[in-house]
């Protein structure tokens, strides 16, 4: 157990924690969450020991063992391999072994054993190695490459040196030194914000089962949702608990809300009518006493803070982009090689091709190395490769990665980065988006130049979305935002009549705002129609229908509607290109038929309509599982009307099914004749 007894902590005269007094129990799975600036992180190295407190103090009980892993890099010998870096987390078995060895070289050289120093020798030997059978000395290596490849490293490149890695590839290694140290409190400051989705998933399966204490900070609700049993929410530098999940916390954090403001403005009231009786009867001698008395009552009173506001409740909406063509951008078959100081790297090989269509919102996902940035950069322009890149009508792109921090212009402050960019919004618009973006008071009249990297990276997004376009190509936006911000963005995306493609690692982002999937791996892009749970339902119970280097775009069909030419006049050129949409829209439609003749349709005309389908099959897959799950509750059958319409209802949804998957069926033939 760890006890946190009346903390207080200020830097710079700027209060951090306030009289904090927080119970950390054996077992518990923690999410610390809280605003960005709350004390998150202050409250991990507290508990670390690497800062002390200005009052109050912070105790383990016993022996207790504390591992910590930080948002930067950490110390390590970048001259190690990968693997032995990692051991380095077994330094007492491995210092037990090289003494083993040491004494087995020294028998080696001994001649007489029968002599007092041989049998001493002997002796130290066999207790040492029942230590190291006692620290499972054999299994260290074996236990140590598979946290490293569960954290997504390749088996083949666990023995390059740690200096050949970036970053991001050596915060893994500073994650997996600290996993296989199995300390009993576990502290972990945004550990996913340098893993792909695999690593993540691995990562969630590895500390359930976690034998101690689990404190983690985190943006990522998905994670959140799915690992903790504890919510410790920072706010005005105390710690509320929920004992739930992320999910759990909202729902009852609302609730207590609600409470805190309607205590919060009856002790205002209170305070008022105090302060009121006091202005009045001050100068009244029968008064005197009950003056007094009240002035004393205001003096101890312990005041009820407001609710803390919620980013959440402001919002912001993207410039109304202007009607791009059909057809937003595709990108022939095409391959992808560059140079590493292994040699050559196939990123994509014959890949594609790619079509994106008018209203898609797509996520790429993958494994890191895999080519999501790579290939974003592609979608953009600015990134060469062997194969046509070819954008569609009146198509306006904006682009946002992690390097576009580098063009903000140094002397501008963070608000003047913004107003340059504007396009009519009021400074109040401009204020409001930068505060959902975790810049407030006066921190928008910072220069750029004083930013820290996170900082400098919320302006170039923020920039970004302000910036008028009707395609959008978002290179992890989340990665310095939090959980308040996160929901600002995924409201705005959701608003949004344009195209997007994003590449993210937060499950719970891309799950909220896509209609698509891009999944990237061995050279080549696996579209999927649906969310991210969508996805994950299909591939988990082996239904996914993808497209391998095929045509991986078109999933989402807009609905055009044809403007009438006016009475007596020509055409415009609009109205005629509604009308054409609007003939091939009805085309499609009769495709769909049973009746249709399949043979008499082109080769691009059979691709689409066998992505019709698959739309189709899936909003019918999707009602078919919830109806499932109607009739599978035992209190359905309490109203028999019910039941009848609910089970006629799953009958017909069968029957369409069953139509859809022929008609898939024979398309799918004919595709791959």
């Amino acid at each position: 157990m760890i006890q946190i007894h009346n903390v207080s902590i200020a830097f710079g005269g700027n209060s951090i924690l306030r009289r904090l007094t927080w119970t950390i129990r054996a077992g518990q799975r923690i999410g610390l969450i809280g605003p960005n600036g709350a004390g998150k992180t202050t409250i991990l190295r507290l508990i670390t020991g690497s800062l002390v407190p200005d009052e109050g103090t912070i105790s383990a009980s016993g022996d207790a063992t504390i591992g910590y892993l930080e948002q930067d890099v950490q110390e390590m010998d970048e001259e190690r391999s990968v693997v032995d870096e990692a051991m380095t987390a077994f330094s007492e078995a491995l210092s037990l072994q090289e003494r083993e060895d040491e004494i087995i070289r020294q028998l080696s050289n001994e001649d007489d054993h029968e002599s007092p120093h041989y049998v001493r020798l002997l002796e130290a030997q066999a207790n040492i190695h029942t230590d190291l059978v006692r620290h499972e000395i054999h299994l260290i290596r074996p236990k140590t490459e598979a946290v490293l490849t569960g954290l997504g490293f390749d088996p083949d490149d666990l023995d390059r040196a740690v200096k050949t890695f970036s970053g991001g590839w050596r915060m893994r290694v500073a994650l997996a030194r600290l996993l296989l140290r199995r300390p009993q409190f576990l502290l972990l400051d945004e550990p996913t914000n340098h893993l792909d989705i695999d690593s993540i998933d691995w990562l969630e399966g590895y500390l359930k089962s976690y034998p101690g204490t689990v404190i983690i900070v985190s943006h990522d609700r998905y994670f959140l949702d799915r690992m903790v049993t504890v919510i410790a929410e920072l706010s005005y530098g105390k710690v509320t608990e929920y004992h739930g999940n992320y999910a759990y916390y909202l729902g009852e954090r609302d609730k207590r809300r609600e409470l805190q403001q309607s205590a919060y403005e009856n002790q205002q009231k209170q305070i008022a009518d105090t302060k009121r009786f006091i202005e009045r009867f001050r100068y009244k001698a029968s008064k005197a006493t009950q003056v007094q008395s009240r002035v004393k009552t205001l003096e101890k009173l312990d005041l009820i803070e407001p609710p803390e506001s919620d980013a959440s409740s402001i919002r912001f909406r993207f410039p109304e982009p202007t009607r791009s063509g059909r057809s937003v951008l595709s990108l022939s078959k095409f391959s992808k090689t560059y140079q590493s100081p292994e040699g050559p790297v196939d990123v994509f090989q014959d890949a594609g091709p790619l079509v994106i269509e008018r209203g898609e919102k797509i996520a790429i996902i993958g494994k890191n190395g895999a080519g999501k940035s790579t290939l974003a950069r592609m979608l953009y322009g600015t990134e060469s490769f062997d194969g046509e890149r070819v954008p569609g009508y009146k198509v306006e792109t904006t682009f946002f990665a992690q390097h576009q921090a580098d063009s903000l212009a140094p002397e501008h402050t963070v608000l003047e980065s913004l107003q340059a960019v504007a396009t009519g919004q009021s400074e109040t618009e401009i204020r409001s988006l930068l505060g959902a973006f975790l810049f407030s008071g006066d921190d928008v009249f910072k220069t750029v130049n004083v930013l820290s990297g996170g900082e400098k990276s919320r302006v170039a997004l923020a920039r970004t979305l302000l910036t008028p376009a009707n395609f959008l190509i978002l290179d992890e936006p989340t990665n310095h935002l939090d959980i308040q911000s996160i929901n600002v963005l995924i409201e705005a995306l959701r608003q949004y009549s344009g195209t997007f493609v994003i590449v993210s690692h937060d499950r719970h982002f891309v799950d909220q705002v896509v209609n698509r999937i891009w999944r990237l791996g061995d050279g080549t892009v696996r579209s999927f129609i649906g969310d991210y749970s969508e996805y994950v339902w299909q591939t988990q119970h082996g239904t996914a229908r993808d497209f391998v280097n095929g045509d991986a775009g078109g999933g989402t069909r807009e609905a055009v509607e044809a403007v009438p030419a006016r009475s007596g006049g020509p055409k415009t050129r609009e109205q005629k290109r509604a009308e054409a949409e609007a003939r091939k829209d009805r085309s499609r439609k009769a495709q769909l038929s049973d009746e249709a003749d399949l043979t008499e349709l082109s080769q691009p005309q059979l691709t689409r309509l066998y992505q019709t389908i698959e739309t189709s099959i899936l909003a019918a897959e999707k009602r078919q599982r919830a109806l499932e799950a109607d009739l599978s509750k035992p209190d359905i059958y309490s109203d028999p009307d019910s039941a009848r319409a609910t089970t006629s209802e799953y009958e017909s949804v069968q029957g369409e099914l069953s139509r859809l998957y022929e008609r898939w069926e024979q398309l799918a033939t004919l595709l791959t004749d």
